[in-house]
């Protein structure tokens, strides 16, 4: 089954462009990945230092066990804490079937 990841990020004013350019690395080594399935990141219209990414993979165990240690996540993963005004935060979402439909 499925699952969704919705990542928020508050990012610091003159670490704006550091933070689209390693996130837009990260998005294009992870489209190539099996488990894949989308992504989209979207800004808060209000304030341009505030992030939400919407992923959404195959597996939550591959994602956890494979797809963070990959090393093309490297560099942005230490970087986060210089880049972030405050820890991101973290919600898995999984699909209901309505009818006899299942959502992706």
């Amino acid at each position: 089954m499925s699952v969704a990841y919705i990542i928020e990020f508050r990012v610091k004013s003159e670490e704006r462009q550091r933070f689209l350019d390693l996130l837009a690395g990260v998005i294009q080594s992870m489209q190539v990945e099996t488990a894949y399935v989308c992504a989209t990141l979207h800004v808060d219209p209000a304030d341009p230092r505030r992030f939400l990414l919407h992923e959404i993979w195959r597996d939550h165990d591959d994602v956890i066990n494979t797809q963070l240690h990959r090393p093309y996540r490297r560099e942005w993963h230490a970087a986060l804490p210089k880049l972030l005004m405050e820890d991101r935060r973290i919600t898995i979402w999984t699909p209901l079937a309505l009818g006899s439909m299942e959502l992706p």
